[in-house]
């Protein structure tokens, strides 16, 4: 502990426009979940494997970090399969996928000795609590990285935004507790920015999602903005704003002016919904390719060098292509494989190595 209180200069509060990783080491594909579980500097908040936490102390002498471990819960074997309710895969009533569940494990480590502290625990320094409950609660530079390369398109500013007309009508919306003016529905809720109304999203095809009750209350009044409830955090910028005449996500420069004027402290709000891009992540990469994919063949799994592939995100078979095509060029392999070594490359990369592309390549 008088270790830990000796190098509290050296631990940050994360301010929520940090990009903090905790999904995936920055050099390997090492996640909690791997045999030696991932290492977040706590001054940087990058995330290492165990094998190149090491990499990173004896480059910058950074000597806290928050260790997390993920380790699979062990399934009953006799446990029933639920009937489902719903044609949908995944959610609550639906199609049961069997995604392995596992328990997540903390501790503070210190290098070089590699001296543990557990976590959490009433002892440890006050920063030191704060710091790591920050970064628990965030949502990971990973998860945010892999909902921009989905969403194709740049957000564009809405033309609705700039001289939104706000109706005074004395609504005033609690920070929780929410519920749908029209319906039971207490998910998936939208805010209308013009008058305050609270009304759930659309239907899906599969059943799932709201009863369209915000956007029939678009059509009867033609209010055009509304923000997604439980999207809305001190990072304003990941506020879930739709446009329903422009039918599309929006951005909204005045996103905070016109949340205040319905009483609502984004300051102090946390994220507990999805956002659509973020909806649609999930959907694409949790479906299984595999069932539409050489059905009925009888394949025979490769693995190695020059067999080895890239997983498909739902939407990245001609990415994946382009990319092996080009690593099979001989001065591209050697100039980025066979010729680098990859602790070379992390040494001469800048102080975030997720952003070179001599390090990532």
């Amino acid at each position: 502990m008088d270790l830990l209180r000796s190098n509290l200069s050296r631990v940050r509060i994360p301010e929520p426009t940090n990009r903090i990783y905790k999904q995936e080491c920055c050099v390997s594909f090492d996640t909690p979940r791997s045999e030696g579980g991932l290492y977040i500097d706590m001054t940087t908040f990058l995330a290492f494997g165990k094998e190149y936490v090491g990499w990173n102390y004896e480059k910058t002498g950074n000597p806290v970090y928050l260790h997390i471990k993920q380790t699979k819960k062990p399934v009953p074997e006799d446990r029933p399969s639920k009937k489902p309710t719903l044609l949908a895969i995944g959610v609550d009533g639906g199609f049961d996928n069997n995604e392995t569940e596992y328990e997540e494990s903390y501790s503070i480590v210190i290098l070089p000795a590699h001296v543990a502290l557990p976590f959490p625990s009433v002892e440890l320094p006050e920063k030191v609590r704060l710091a790591v409950d920050a970064v628990l609660i965030a949502e990971g530079a990973e998860r945010k990285e892999q909902v921009a390369a989905w969403v194709a398109d740049k957000k564009q500013v809405s033309a609705y935004a700039m001289n939104l007309q706000q109706i005074d009508n004395g609504v005033t919306i609690p920070p929780s507790g929410w519920k749908c003016a029209r319906c039971d529905q207490t998910e998936n809720l939208w805010l209308n920015l013009t008058d305050g109304m609270i009304l759930c999203g659309r239907r899906n095809w599969d059943g799932t999602g709201g009863n369209n009750h915000a956007v029939e209350h678009y059509k009867e009044t033609g209010y055009p903005l509304a923000v997604k409830l439980g999207t809305i955090t001190a990072d304003l910028e990941g506020a879930d704003v739709f446009s329903y005449p422009e039918d599309e996500s929006v951005l909204d420069p005045h996103l905070a002016q016109h949340l205040a004027f319905f009483g609502i402290d984004f300051s102090a709000l946390q994220k507990t919904e999805m956002t659509t891009a973020e909806k649609e992540l999930d959907q694409n990469t949790n479906f299984d390719w595999n069932r539409i994919q050489e059905s009925g063949k009888e394949l025979e799994p490769l693995y190695g060098p020059g067999y080895t592939g890239l997983v498909n995100l739902g939407n990245s078979c001609y990415l994946a292509a382009t990319m092996q095509v080009v690593f099979s060029t001989q001065s591209f392999c050697s100039r980025y494989f066979v010729n680098q070594s990859l602790k070379a490359a992390f040494e001469r990369a800048p102080a975030d190595p997720t952003i070179d592309l001599n390090m990532q390549l």
